[in-house]
């Protein structure tokens, strides 16, 4: 079911790059639950800097803390479908931050044929 325009969710993933789930990085497990689950579209965005809940600074100027940037996954969808998808979510980014919030699709963009 393709996203029209109208009421929506904007869904903020935020994990580590490091991070893993069942032997993959984490930021492509979620890309691919998506995906599977046809979601209308999303994006990763590696971060050049930024720290969590462990406040460990990682940053790409310094070469030691250059590992587990930052990694942000979003998409908007119908909140029906954000509905169904969200447990699942939270089980894959167990220590990820989950963000949602209620947004309005002024254009949908539509599927090349």
């Amino acid at each position: 079911m393709a996203l029209s325009s109208g009421p929506a969710k904007k869904v903020s993933i935020y994990v580590g790059e490091d991070h893993h789930y069942h032997g993959q990085s984490l930021y492509s497990a979620i890309l691919d639950f998506l995906y599977a689950q046809k979601v209308s579209g999303a994006f990763i965005v590696r971060g050049m800097a930024g720290f969590g809940a462990d406040h460990h600074l990682h940053t790409t100027r310094i070469e030691v803390l250059t590992a587990d940037l930052p990694v942000q996954i979003q998409f908007v969808e119908s909140p029906e479908k954000v509905g169904e998808l969200l447990p699942k979510l939270q089980e894959i980014a167990e220590t990820g931050l989950i963000e949602v919030q209620d947004t309005v699709v002024f254009k949908a963009t539509e599927a090349k044929k």
